[in-house]
């Protein structure tokens, strides 16, 4: 039997050969988990009394995580990405925003930037979404003449987003392994994310306007309107918009009130955004918003309304998944659930609802959620095992007993999270990584983390350490030498661009993200602003 230093460097150097020689994370770290418990307890683990040892211990925590509700919502979130995917809902919205910033310069890779950032809103997954934008957004930056390193870059980054951007897959799967509150964590995500989301538009920006050339901006179409003019109909389409959710939300609380369903009751939660008074407060909103489109003219309305209607299918579907879990109405799984109906319904109403394309989606889906299953029965063995052993223990006491200035141990952490990112799926390196480095920084002087001085309670800690974590995989999605962005482009794009040449227009993006990386780290109380 071996010691438990000697444990974690034997599984260190096996797991980097196992992923070598191309093993299947979920297999090789199944397999690994045997080799720590045969290591640890000798070959008397596998025998003994039915029902217990480290073995059962081990099959427990497995089963805690597959029989986990909020698990559900992860195979629903995937099918509604992939319902989107194969509608016209995306391409129709890339469309629309297009017209609206067809003739600012790097409009197009602007447009992308926000079409991800929708996206990503919608459902939290990343690699549909660089395949969608790179199918959609990839020729027409090229046919412009855009420069390839600043449509391959803006494509992958941005199609990242939904790493960071609620409803994130990441920070479902980390809430449900470290016990955090998943709300908490879209709460306290939006504001990195968003953040993220902007560095790369104001990046397009500056470097468009430095070299015009990067970006030519298209030839006039005969039914061009002109700039004043389009920024009217783009305030007439918002005032749409706003009207329409300020009638659902009036109807809405205008039937509870009939019904009785919003009277106060000693004991019974109020209902969120549904109480009487709010019948006063949307029946204002409802009339500025008309008389905001009576001033802007009934012709007005209906040429903003077909120029923008493709954005309404998502802000419906956003509508639907956030503002029911933030409304107080589901939680994440049945917000999950909620959004695939909208899709469904929204694709029956397009007309573009088929089995074959049902059936694809369902296909793809199981394909998808047995990955992410597999991995997560084998890392969840193999951190089951080690903990056992005594690796979280050993980890925690090493570090406290160097005397690591705080910063330096959040750094290091840093440091293994990109590095085991460039060569791992972030599922494993969540299940593997989060078992023994969350407790380490928990323990942790809260005062002493960041730069700035700006207090951090100590029940955010776990919170701020998930969306830190999940910027970290926000870079890993682009770090050679394995970045999966740059793989799921190269399945899209022409034949004449390399995965060298994508790798390549990462680099200024991938340096924008360590940029939003060190903002979180040395104020990390950015993550409370909203909490």
């Amino acid at each position: 039997m071996f010691d438990i230093g000697t444990i974690s460097i034997i599984l260190f150097f096996a797991i980097i050969v196992l992923l070598a020689i191309g093993m299947p994370l979920g297999l090789a770290s199944a397999t690994l988990a045997i080799a720590v418990l045969g290591m640890k307890f000798g070959p008397d683990f596998l025998y003994g009394r039915f029902g217990m040892g480290p073995l059962n211990i081990v099959a427990q925590r497995i089963y805690g995580i597959l029989t986990g509700y909020v698990l559900i919502s992860v195979p629903l979130f995937i099918f509604m990405a992939n319902l989107l995917e194969r509608s016209g809902i995306a391409a129709e919205m890339y469309s629309s925003l297009n017209v609206w910033l067809s003739r600012t310069r790097g409009g197009i890779a602007i447009v992308t930037s926000i079409m991800a950032v929708i996206m990503a809103a919608m459902s939290g997954i990343i690699g549909g979404e660089v395949v969608l934008l790179g199918l959609i957004a990839l020729p027409q930056m090229l046919r412009l003449g855009y420069n390839q390193n600043l449509a391959i870059g803006t494509i992958c980054a941005s199609g990242s987003l939904g790493t960071m951007i609620p409803p994130s897959i990441v920070l479902i799967i980390y809430g449900l392994i470290t016990e955090t509150s998943i709300k908490a964590l879209f709460t306290a995500s939006f504001i990195p994310g968003f953040m993220l989301a902007s560095f790369f538009i104001v990046y397009i920006i500056i470097r468009t306007q430095l070299r015009p050339e990067d970006a030519p901006l298209p030839e006039p179409g005969p039914d061009e309107v002109e700039s004043g003019e389009k920024t009217k109909l783009f305030l007439t389409f918002l005032g749409t918009v706003f009207a329409g959710f300020s009638t659902l939300l009036f109807l809405r609380v205008l039937f509870f009130t009939i019904t009785g369903q919003n009277a106060v009751k000693e004991g019974v939660d109020l209902i969120t955004l549904g109480t009487p008074d709010y019948i006063v407060k949307f029946g204002i909103f409802l009339g500025i918003a008309f008389v905001f489109l009576a001033f802007m003219g009934l012709e007005r309305v209906k040429t903003s309304w077909n120029m923008g209607k493709g954005l309404v299918a998502p802000i419906i579907v956003i509508g639907v998944v956030l503002g029911s879990i933030y409304g107080g109405i589901t939680g994440i799984t049945e917000a999950a659930g909620m959004g695939v109906i909208a899709v469904m319904i929204l694709t029956i109403i397009r007309r573009e609802f088929t089995l074959p394309l049902l059936w694809d989606s369902l296909k793809r889906t199981l394909k998808s959620t047995g990955t992410i299953i597999w991995i997560t029965m084998g890392a969840t063995a193999l951190a089951g095992a080690y903990t056992i052993a005594g690796g979280p223990a050993y980890i925690a006491n090493m570090i406290v007993g160097a005397e690591m200035p705080t910063m330096l141990v959040i750094f290091i952490m840093m440091l293994m999270f990109l590095f085991m990112g460039a060569l791992m799926d972030w599922v494993g390196i969540v299940l593997l990584v989060m078992p023994v480095f969350l407790p380490i920084v928990l323990k942790l002087p809260v005062e002493e983390l960041g730069f700035f001085g700006a207090s951090l309670e100590s029940k955010y800690v776990a919170i701020w350490f998930g969306v830190l974590f999940c910027m970290n995989m926000q870079v890993s999605f682009l770090s050679p030498p394995f970045g999966p962005a740059a793989f799921y482009l190269k399945s899209v794009a022409p034949p004449h661009i390399s995965l060298t040449d994508i790798f390549k227009g990462f680099l200024p993006f991938i340096a924008i993200q360590c940029l939003a990386l060190s903002i979180l780290v040395c104020y990390p109380s950015i993550i409370t602003i909203l909490l």
